[in-house]
Order: structure tokens, then C-alpha cells, then sequence
């Protein structure tokens, strides 16, 4: 690594800067990726990968200094300048990409879906642990304000035994858009299965554990789409509670973000997480209000006609960048095991086997 440049806090030892170069600068990339990397301390944004010149000005605009390259084979030949690549591409290069940047000599941070199936996920994973780099996935939901309280409710027993959690991603957008998610296949990793699914399903299993059994609803409604637009997941854990899990872009009302029900309590809340809103718009994620939660938008704990709002944890999407740092530069765990992650790939490949078959599909174990 040349030109090593230091970061210093007050009361903390110098330590070194890791570069980072970001693959792909659309949506996932500009407004999920590069703000959060720029905003934590002890990791510089260096290079991003983009052929269109809007996105090279909007980047070079917003991140002065930032070298440019116009193809990830470009930056492959210059990997010595950097410790960390992002893969943030459309779905199918995932797997191709992250694997070029291992072997590359780079430690990997890949956006969801991590891979299109659990096999090709295991041959990365493997990837990484031969060549001793630090490869996680972008499963920044797990920092969402909403399900860090859900996260803590369920962990101190407020709701006795959850049996069943219902998790919905749900969005109006009647008129479908010409991009490769919604006109795709499935084998583009297009559709809302792979673009919402990985988040549903990741939350899940962390809340509740490994699925034993997943049955599968998946459609594609809207006119001239061919990837799917409407699904439904219903999900048995191994220690029996149930998941059921929706992602729509075709719902003109949408239901509750979380309601899950115990035998004790129930914990309902609503709307997303404002992380998202507040990246799009532009503000960096140092903001010293950062993923607060206005408390009109609590979520409710109880049982009707005994409710009380609950006071949400802060979203911290940061979090996720910061592990990442720590992982690469001192050796920690990495913020999101890609083992983890692969359960969640399985759970769609038999999400769309249930679909196409109508029927129950079990997992296998082990």
C-alpha cells in the first residue's frame, strides 16, 4: 500500500486510512455506499468504477480527489493503491465481480443479493477464507431503527414467545420503470425477490433462527414486466415460530413494517426507516441527529386497550462501515458473516421452487 495517509480523533492512537474503491456508482452505490464510507472515520473513499460520464462528474463532484476508472479490470490493475473494493453493481455481476477483487488481492464488502444462489455464495466464501481476505455482505438493514427495537423487545422476552412476525417492504409503483430490475429475468437476479427478499429473510433469521420449510408466493402483475413485482413468503424456523413476509412495488396501501405477535405482547410499527430518505436527499450520515426517530413514529408494544409507544433505537447505518474498517484493519469479525447470508440465498432458491410447484419446500439441513 503506498501513500498511507492517517486519520486522527482526539484521545485515539494514529491509526492508518484504508482506501476504498467502489464498483458501480447507480443508486446503490451513490446513495448507499459512498456517503457512509465518506463519513466514517479511518476509511477514505480513493476510486470509484462507473462508464457513464454523468456519474464520473457527479462523482468527481461530490468526492474531489476520487480517481475514476472506467472498467473494474481498470482498477484490478491498480489494486496495490487500495485495501477494501464494494461491489454495488447490478445483481448478477455480484458473485463474477466480488471474486475478480479477491483474487485481486482485496478484502470485499458485496451489496445484496450477495450471489444469485447458495452455491455460488459457498465458492465465494471459500474464495476469501484461501486467500485470507475479509469478504462480507451489505445487509444494512439489520441497522434500521425499526428492527434494532425489535431486535431488543425480542431479546429481553417483552413479548414472551413470538409464534409470528410479519415483515412487509411495500411500495406504489403502478407504471413499471425500463431498468433490469423490473424488465430482468430471474436469472438477471431482477425482481423484487432479490431486491427485497434478501433484507426480509436476513431479518428474520437473525430475530428467529434457521427455516426449516419456506412456502412461496411470487407473481409479476404489472404490464410488460417480466421480473417479479409481488411476492409472498411464509416461513417455518426450526424452533417453530412462523415468518410471513411481503414485498410488493404494487400496493396502493401498504400494511404494517413489523407486526409480530407473542404470547404475552404484540410489537406493531410502521413506515420505513428514514435512513434512506435522508441519504437520497443528500446528508451525510455524521449528522449529529442521525437515524433519530421522531417519536410520533414509535412503534407500540402490548395488547389492545394496553399500549404504550416504545422509544426506538437510532438507525445506524454507519455501523455496518465502521465493523467493516475493523475487520480489515485490526482483524475483527466482520459486521455480517456470509454464512448467514448464504441460509438467506437458499431461502429463495425454495422460495421459487414452492412458487413454481405450489407446494411446502424444506430445506435441507446441515
Amino acid at each position: 500500500m503506498s501513500d498511507v495517509s492517517h486519520h486522527h480523533e482526539p484521545g485515539t492512537h494514529a491509526a492508518p486510512e484504508l482506501h476504498v474503491a467502489l464498483v458501480g456508482y447507480g443508486k446503490g452505490g451513490e446513495v448507499f455506499h459512498a456517503p457512509i464510507i465518506d463519513a466514517v472515520p479511518g476509511l477514505r473513499l480513493s476510486a470509484v468504477v462507473t462508464s457513464d460520464p454523468r456519474r464520473r462528474a457527479a462523482a468527481e463532484a461530490r468526492y474531489p480527489g476520487v480517481t475514476v476508472y472506467p472498467t473494474p479490470t481498470d482498477l484490478w490493475a491498480d489494486a496495490d493503491r487500495y485495501e477494501i473494493a464494494v461491489v454495488a453493481t447490478p445483481n448478477r455481476t455480484h458473485a463474477p465481480l466480488a471474486r475478480a477483487a479477491l483474487e485481486a488481492g482485496l478484502s470485499v464488502v458485496v451489496d445484496k443479493p450477495f450471489a444469485l444462489t447458495g452455491d455460488e455464495a459457498r465458492e465465494l466464501t471459500e474464495t476469501a477464507a484461501r486467500l485470507g481476505r475479509v469478504l462480507t455482505v451489505y445487509q444494512n438493514r439489520r441497522w434500521d431503527a425499526d428492527f434494532l427495537t425489535l431486535w431488543k423487545l425480542v431479546e429481553e422476552g417483552a413479548l414472551g414467545r413470538v409464534h409470528r412476525f410479519e415483515s412487509r417492504f411495500e411500495r406504489w409503483r403502478p407504471e413499471a420503470k425500463g431498468t433490469w430490475r423490473d424488465s430482468g429475468s430471474a436469472a438477471d437476479g431482477a425482481g423484487v425477490l432479490y431486491d427485497l427478499g434478501p433484507h426480509l429473510i436476513d431479518q428474520a433469521v437473525n430475530l428467529f433462527g434457521p427455516v426449516a420449510s419456506v412456502y412461496a408466493e411470487v407473481d409479476a402483475l404489472r404490464p410488460g414486466v417480466r421480473a417479479d413485482d409481488d411476492v409472498f413468503l411464509a416461513l417455518t424456523h426450526e424452533r417453530g415460530t412462523r415468518s410471513h413476509l411481503w414485498m410488493s412495488a404494487l400496493s396502493a396501501q401498504n400494511g404494517p413494517r413489523f407486526r409480530v405477535l407473542g404470547d404475552t405482547a404484540a410489537y406493531t410499527s410502521r413506515g420505513l426507516d428514514g435512513q434512506e430518505d435522508r441519504l437520497g436527499a443528500g446528508e451525510r450520515p455524521d449528522a449529529r441527529d442521525w437515524g433519530v426517530v421522531p417519536e410520533a413514529a414509535w412503534g407500540t408494544l402490548g395488547a389492545d386497550g394496553d399500549l404504550r409507544r416504545v422509544p426506538s433505537a437510532r438507525g445506524a447505518y454507519p455501523q455496518f462501515y465502521a465493523a467493516v474498517r475493523d475487520a480489515v484493519g485490526e482483524g475483527e469479525p466482520p459486521p455480517v458473516d456470509p454464512h448467514e447470508v448464504i441460509h438467506g440465498l437458499e431461502v429463495i432458491e425454495a422460495a421459487r421452487r414452492s412458487a413454481a410447484t405450489g407446494t411446502v419446500v424444506p430445506l435441507r439441513q446441515g
